[in-house]
């Protein structure tokens, strides 16, 4: 006769991991040590998050400002090329947003129509790289010897607060960073803090996917607390408040006001739809959602010189 020998086995200990932030093409820690807990639909602890400091953003300032300079340099064949590639090296790890947008309270429905939309919105904008140009820029009739053109310019550094509702961790960055970086702006993103991982797993994307470091820096922690750094600060040129309440705004407008920060609003037309829901609905609202954070130069030229 032969004996079974059960065994007890041990549960398996579970580590959470911590997401660090992206700054200058490299994922540091927080210089402060701080994180905050993400957790899933049922309230349960699923991952730490790199808490931002004041430090952490102005370094993440820093290296956007380093890169301006290049990146606006660039081609506009070229600036579409790399976000095109965004969309290509998003798609290529469906699953795994899928599979975390999921884990903080998507239905998979929901979640695989937010990463579909994310990766049609990188491709979109990609394809006005060369293109927006034309149709902003122009020829302009003077009453005098010269040629007279107006033709759009990148702001420089552009702070983003990104969107914070549902359904909107991951598509919500490409309907604000993609409009911003395509006409050679550098950005500075504070991330949804209530649901991360789809940011900082989007950082990885960004790694992978022949962006220079420094043109998109993304961090996480507390809107509020970020929010009021980025506003203040004077080397930042604009800021999307695409993530704010009226409170927020009214807050963070006057603190702009100190270096005239371009601001735009999460409902500039009163429709009760933030503009980062409505920024790919036809080519006008495309258009503007690259325009508004451009400038115009105009140059002059004598005729026959």
């Amino acid at each position: 006769m032969t004996t079974t020998k059960r065994t007890q086995t041990t549960p398996r200990m579970t580590v959470p991991k911590t997401y660090k932030l992206y700054i200058g093409g490299a994922f540091p820690r927080s210089e402060s040590g701080r994180t905050v807990e993400v957790l899933d639909s049922a309230g349960n602890h699923i991952a730490h998050a790199a808490r931002a400091s004041r430090k952490d953003t102005r370094e993440a300032v820093v290296a956007a400002r380093k890169a301006a300079g290049s990146w606006g340099s660039k081609t506009a064949y070229l600036r579409g090329q790399i976000l095109y590639r965004i969309a290509e090296m998003l798609d290529a790890r469906r699953e795994q947003f899928v599979a975390e947008l999921m884990s903080t309270g998507s239905t998979r429905r929901a979640a695989e129509s937010e990463v579909d939309e994310a990766v049609a919105t990188w491709v979109h904008y990609a394809g006005w790289a060369d293109k927006y140009a034309q149709v902003v820029g122009s020829a302009n009739p003077v009453a005098a010897p010269y040629f007279n053109f107006s033709m759009p310019e990148p702001m420089g550094v552009i702070a983003i607060l990104a969107p914070q509702g549902a359904n909107t961790a991951l598509l919500g960055l490409a309907r604000t960073i993609a409009p911003a970086i395509v006409s050679g702006n550098t950005v500075v993103v504070v991330a949804h803090e209530r649901n991360p991982l789809a940011a900082i797993s989007f950082a990885e994307v960004l790694a992978s996917s022949d962006v220079p470091g420094g043109v998109v820096n993304i961090l996480t922690g507390l809107v509020q607390e970020l929010g009021s750094i980025v506003a203040g600060h004077m080397d930042v040129n604009a800021i999307d408040l695409a993530g704010c309440t009226a409170e927020q705004v009214a807050t963070y407008e006057e603190l702009a006001i100190d270096n005239l920060k371009r601001v735009v609003r999460p409902d500039s037309a009163g429709s009760g739809t933030p503009v980062h829901a409505r920024r790919t609905s036809g080519a006008a609202r495309s258009i503007d959602a690259i325009t508004r954070l451009t400038e115009l130069k105009t140059v002059w030229h004598p005729i026959g010189v």
